[in-house]
């Protein structure tokens, strides 16, 4: 489980086996300890974030602040998930 970066309490990360075929680029977010069913956003081709679901069931106005680094920092992401996968896929 790569942990991409922290924001505050919550951890940005990704799991190690995410399909076969690879999914598009995206990182799951919860709060402490990762779970297996995290909040998931994809991360697009232009480095915006679009909400796949909410499972960490994480506050509004929190989870756009979450999102809004996320953006900022999408660069990171997307060279971390290279350098871990080997390839970057996206969903839009």
């Amino acid at each position: 489980m790569p942990r991409v970066f922290k924001i505050g309490s919550y951890y940005v990360f990704f799991w190690s086996n995410e399909s076969d075929p690879l999914e598009p680029i995206h990182v799951h977010v919860c709060q402490g300890t990762p779970q297996p069913h995290a909040t998931k956003i994809w991360i697009t081709r232009a480095g915006k974030c679009y909400l796949c679901n909410n499972n960490s069931r994480i506050p509004a106005t929190t989870l756009r602040n979450i999102m809004e680094i996320i953006e900022a920092r999408s660069a990171e992401i997307i060279e971390k998930w290279h350098a871990h996968f080997g390839e970057v896929a996206y969903f839009c």
